[in-house]
């Protein structure tokens, strides 16, 4: 095992909408701010919701985390999944994102509609569902981000 490495999935709302322009800002200071810590990782946002991924040393990502924790831009963070990982998911991406927009057919049987699923009580379920997100994400989106 790579010494070191956790992965932390989190959910949050925001505190006041974003639109492109704030979501660009935003994604330009992550990974500017992620490259610098060695921190990897991948964020999605649909309906003032925020699922995200970030991954690295163990330190790294528990001192980004306590900045999310307290940034005013986000209100009710829920950690979905924290675990010590040996490779990285999303070793390409600073911050890979995929904006995710309103669908104009109705949606496939087991949609995933909000992220509000995500924070079941039941730890195994959210595990899985957190892994598959993840395993959606990175066949959708190309590793040039």
């Amino acid at each position: 095992m790579a010494a070191g490495l956790i992965s932390v999935a989190y959910v949050s709302s925001e505190a006041e909408p974003f639109d492109d322009a704030r979501l660009a800002e935003l994604l330009t200071h992550s990974r500017a701010a992620n490259r610098a810590r060695d921190v990897t990782g991948m964020l999605l946002h649909r309906r003032g919701r925020f699922f995200q991924v970030v991954e690295g040393p163990e330190d790294a990502v528990e001192e980004l985390f306590e900045k999310i924790a307290v940034d005013s831009r986000h209100r009710d963070i829920r950690v979905l999944l924290r675990e010590d990982i040996e490779v990285r998911r999303f070793d390409e991406w600073t911050m890979g994102y995929e904006p995710i927009v309103e669908p104009t057919t109705p949606p496939p049987d087991g949609f995933r509609d909000t992220f509000d699923d995500l924070a079941s009580e039941d730890e195994e379920a959210t595990s899985r569902a957190v892994h598959e997100l993840t395993v959606w994400f990175r066949a959708r989106i190309a590793p040039a981000r």
